[in-house]
């Protein structure tokens, strides 16, 4: 029987939101959540007991525990990486620690918390194994949840696609920084985008994403780079988008313009809420924020160059 990886992630109690939320973004299923600071509490809310076994009463209150599982032929370096990387950006203190657990049926399990799902109003997510559904016109983009950062379901990756929706315009250039499994690149370009480039540090986000633009025969107008942010980028687009952490935002910002026309869109996501106003005030010199979105705690903000 074949041997998933769990990661347990320990947390303080007060960051297992924001913890839970990243944690989404690596692995879209199979999440379970260790949480004891509000024991008492919720079990006289739910149980209407005073009762509490010994053992639960023992639990550190202030440090709470995220497992997460990867399939057996998913490298968990990869995952280990990028959590520690997202969290570190995030304030987040952490510690990762990872063992193998036997499959029980895991692999095809979690695939039924999988629907296929409309996005703004011309897009329709499907994974890849699910043929019982009506596209009802819209577009439909194929992609497999899992060890490729962006499935759609996240609430960061939905406020992207529903922006690019809105402000993308037929044969638009895209640049997708930290593209993950390249759902936002592949939209555009299913949306009508003439050509899109994708660059992420990660190299096996950056194959995932080449495997995700075949599959949705978008492949001949994407360009997957490896590279950090846009090191290796050149070129000019109506449309840039990137949906990653707030520093990582904060850091991009100061050199994006040079890959910019004057009336390009600049669209980020990745935002923690608490973060939100920084990140507009760091980036207020070079841009003017034309929109701003908010879902479960992230925000989403589309800007263009100041005239």
């Amino acid at each position: 029987m074949a041997e998933w990886t769990e990661i347990k992630i320990s947390v303080d109690s007060k960051d297992i939101d924001k913890a839970g939320d990243i944690a989404n973004m690596v692995v879209p299923y199979g999440i379970y959540i260790e949480d004891y600071s509000e024991l008492e509490q919720e079990v006289q809310e739910i149980a209407h007991i005073d009762l509490i076994d010994e053992d639960l009463l023992a639990k550190n209150r202030n440090e709470a525990f995220l497992h997460i599982y990867l399939e057996p032929d998913v490298n968990p370096s990869e995952a280990l990486a990028f959590l520690s990387e997202r969290y570190t950006a995030e304030g987040i203190k952490h510690k990762l620690d990872t063992s193998a657990t036997m499959d029980e049926d895991w692999r095809n399990n979690w695939k039924k918390f999988f629907n296929p799902t409309p996005i703004g109003e011309k897009l329709l997510i499907r994974p890849t194994w699910r043929d019982d559904f009506d596209a009802n016109g819209r577009v439909v983009l194929n992609i497999d949840p899992g060890l490729a950062f962006g499935t759609g379901n996240h609430e960061t990756t939905r406020l992207c696609l529903e922006t690019i929706e809105k402000y993308l315009s037929p044969d638009d250039t895209v640049l997708d920084v930290g593209c993950g499994s390249g759902i936002l690149a592949i939209a555009s370009l299913l949306l009508g985008a003439k050509s899109a480039v994708g660059v992420d540090i990660d190299e096996v986000a950056v194959r995932t994403a080449e495997e995700n633009a075949e599959l949705n025969k978008v492949n001949k107008k994407f360009t997957a780079i490896v590279g950090d942010l846009t090191q290796k980028v050149s070129g000019k687009y109506n449309l840039i988008v990137a949906n990653i952490v707030a520093d990582a935002i904060i850091s991009l910002s100061k050199g994006v313009k040079e890959f910019m026309n004057p009336d390009t869109v600049y669209i980020m996501s990745g935002i923690i809420d608490t973060r939100g106003d920084e990140v507009a005030e760091k980036i207020s010199r070079d841009f003017d924020i034309i929109e701003r979105y908010e879902d479960g705690g992230w925000v989403c903000l589309a800007a263009k160059l100041k005239q």
